[in-house]
């Protein structure tokens, strides 16, 4: 069975209130991966229709702060699917609501994994691909996958070389003590 991208996506408009607010009087950052996860949650389970988990978030930077008193705006979709796990696009946007300016906040992959009623790995649909950018944003979560796949290889206690490492750590901001 196959989706269409469309059919999953959502859309969610909140005013930013001064009690998601952090010290500086910007809003907190925890708040905003919240509702990022929402999201992801609603649009991954719109999708596979089951129950799903969040397995992991892949780098999360925040942009431009957000203010008081603005709406944020995000938008997931499906970007690619696997046999039980997808990857959601979630993209956050805030708007200035008295001078109508906008801002993008933040983009983060969220891989989520589908659960059937027993808690097992489900099955999900897969994408129908309409378009240029659907085509990009499949190949570029499938090139995200091998890049993970090989970062935790290259770190792995087992095949860590330290001595490929420490001219490289020379130029930092660290002291070397072995």
């Amino acid at each position: 069975m196959f989706k269409d991208i469309k059919e999953s996506r959502i859309t969610l408009t909140q005013l930013m209130l001064p009690s998601h607010s952090n010290f500086s009087g910007k809003i907190h950052g925890g708040f905003i991966l919240g509702l990022m996860d929402q999201i992801a949650f609603a649009c991954a389970s719109k999708h596979s229709r089951n129950y799903c988990v969040t397995a992991s978030v892949n780098k999360v930077d925040f942009l431009n702060p957000i203010e008081v008193g603005e709406l944020i705006t995000l938008k997931a979709s499906v970007n690619y699917t696997g046999r039980t796990s997808m990857v959601i696009g979630v993209r956050v946007e805030s708007e200035n609501i008295q001078t109508g300016e906008k801002k993008h906040c933040n983009s983060s992959y969220f891989t989520m994994v589908a659960k059937d009623e027993k808690g097992h790995n489900a099955p999900v649909p897969g994408l129908i691909l309409t378009n240029k950018d659907s085509v990009r944003r499949f190949a570029r979560s499938i090139e995200r996958q091998e890049q993970a796949k090989h970062r935790s290889n290259r770190f792995k206690a087992s095949e860590f070389h330290l001595e490929e490492h420490l001219d490289l750590i020379k130029t930092q901001n660290a002291k070397l003590d072995l």
